[in-house]
Order: structure tokens, then sequence, then C-alpha cells
């Protein structure tokens, strides 16, 4: 039997629980020596490398459509930090860097999350639709992936049936992040929007590449555990 943490033991210490993880998770990054992408341009660079986008709502979860609409939300305010981003030679992107702050004028509203193994709405829930997204337009450049975390337990389907299984970026502040570092001696850019429908996104760069990268599903295999069962007889 898995043994409980002690927030699952006592709940009401998870609160403090995060702001101590926070602290440490972010003066870890200070301490790091990694230089951390910030700077924006206004304009986008001259080529676009690749592009992608996936459905907002889904209609699959079995919960309440207003924490997809939540999510949507939330998604905007953390979109804004990452649109127009560069990403320049040596320079380290990390999700939580640059959405850390994104709920300083508008706070975020609850959408789902896994807290302790349970899927429950909580204040931020869906950003890792954003992450998902990130990773998939990192995987199609030179960008050396340095931090990813799949989800351990996919709670329900897919928006759209198109999506790669296991492509997939968890996100938790002050647990898990998502990192790339640029190890070339180009510089790459952001683009996220939101549409009525879609979250895109795009990568830039400041030449245009010679070569593409394709990412491709192994086949799936589906397997049945047969339990044996001991039969009683009844006397």
């Amino acid at each position: 039997m898995e043994r409980k943490r002690i927030t699952q033991l006592f709940p009401f210490l998870l609160p403090i629980r995060r702001i101590q993880r926070k602290i440490i998770f972010y003066a870890k990054m200070y301490f790091d020596r990694n230089r951390y992408a910030k700077t924006k341009a206004s304009e986008f660079l001259t080529f676009c490398i690749y592009e992608a986008k996936s459905k907002l709502i889904n209609e699959n979860t079995g919960f309440d459509m207003k924490y997809q609409e939540n999510k949507v939300f939330n998604l905007r305010l953390a979109a804004e930090p990452v649109n127009k981003l560069l990403i320049r030679p040596q320079e380290t992107f990390s999700f939580w860097q640059c959405v850390r702050c994104a709920e300083k004028n508008e706070r975020y509203k609850d959408g789902l999350c896994v807290v302790n193994g349970e899927l429950v709405p909580v204040p931020g829930g869906g950003l890792c639709h954003l992450s998902n997204l990130l990773l998939w337009l990192f995987m199609h450049t030179p960008l050396t992936i340095v931090e990813q975390h799949p989800h351990q337990v996919k709670y329900f389907p897919s928006p759209s049936g198109d999506e790669l299984d296991g492509v997939d970026a968890a996100v938790s502040e002050g647990w898990l992040d998502l990192k790339v570092k640029n190890n070339t001696n180009l510089t790459f850019q952001i683009e996220i929007y939101i549409d009525g429908t879609y979250i895109n996104g795009r990568i830039f760069m400041e030449q245009d590449k010679e070569y593409f990268n394709e990412v491709i599903n192994r086949e799936r295999s589906f397997f049945k555990k047969k339990v044996m069962r001991k039969h009683c007889r009844d006397y």
C-alpha cells in the first residue's frame, strides 16, 4: 500500500506546503546559473518553422462545463507573457518563469487539476493545455528539452482524436516545470494566441531551416488482464 503524504493526511497543511515549495523552486532557479528567457520583441522573426493548434473546450471530461470555460480564461492570462518571447542562444525557457506573474491584474479562475491523486477544481487549473502545446512546438525545433513531466494518469479523452498520446507536459508551480535550452547560435520566438475555438502556437526563427522534425506514435496495444477467482461452495 502506497504511503500517504502528510498533506493527504492533513489537507489543511497544503497551502503552507505550496508556499514552501514555491520559495525553494524559484530560489533554485535563481542560483542555477541558467540565463532564462525574459525578453520580448514587438515584431515576429522572419521565418515560421512550425505551427500547431489545439481545441480549447473538451466536452468529454464528465465535469461541469464551467471548468472548461474557466480554463480558457486561465489560458488567456497565461498566454500573454509567453507570446512574442524570444529564446536567444544559451538561454533557457521556463514555463513558470514566464507564467508566474500572469495573474497580477486578474486572478485565475477554478479549473481542473490533479491534487493528491484526485482531479479537483483549483485556481489556475488547466494550464497544462498551454504547456502541452508548447512542448509539441519545441519538439519541432533544435531546442533541447531539459525538463518535462508526462501526466501519470489520463483522466479523460483528449478534445480531438488526432492528438498524440504521451506528448504532454504536466506543470505544477513549485513542483513540475517545462524547460528547454537553446544550445544553438540562432534566436527563436514563440507566438501563442487564442481564437474562438483553438489555442494556436507558432515558432519563429531568424533564418529558414534546412530540415524538418517528425514525431510519430508507435502502434498502441491494449491488454485485458485476466483475474483468477476462487469458487466458493455452500455447504
